[in-house]
């Protein structure tokens, strides 16, 4: 799992300097018109998603997600969102390191599948990728027809 602790580590990165580039804290929860979600919802479903999966999944941390609050809290600050995910970066970090058999089943099921530890962490990092594309392209929009 030391190959894709890295590529989780550039993305949370890349999502910390994604809102911080929003020009204000209500920019971040502005939902435009066509996008279901604001990039601050997107941030604290990431957040939730890896304390889970990996955290709890995984690291044995005792997390308990609230995922309706991920998609309902509203005006988290864009200093609370990076801290948030900061946060959780030393827990993927650690988490996958100490993995020593990624071919072991994940502990539980996801979306009604079994797989490996290898599988779900795979999936886990193209879901982020996935979200942290989006939130660029949410940011871009705003910046370019706020100007």
């Amino acid at each position: 799992m030391k190959d894709f602790a890295p590529y989780f580590q550039q993305y949370l990165e890349q999502l910390c300097r994604e809102v911080e580039a929003y020009p204000s804290d209500e920019a971040v929860w502005q939902v435009v018109e066509g996008i279901s979600n604001s990039s601050g919802t997107l941030v604290l479903h990431l957040i939730g998603n890896l304390n889970h999966f990996i955290g709890h999944g995984l690291g044995n941390s005792g997390y308990v997600r609230d995922r309706v609050a991920e998609f309902n809290t509203r005006g988290t600050s864009r200093l609370d969102l990076v801290r948030e995910i900061k946060n959780v970066m030393p827990i993927v970090d650690k988490t996958l390191l100490g993995i020593s058999d990624p071919s072991a089943p994940y502990p539980e099921e996801l979306f009604g599948k079994t797989g490996t530890i290898s599988y779900f962490t795979c999936k886990l990092l193209t879901h982020l990728s996935y979200h942290v594309g989006q939130v660029n392209y949410h940011r871009r929009i705003l910046t370019t027809t706020s100007s």
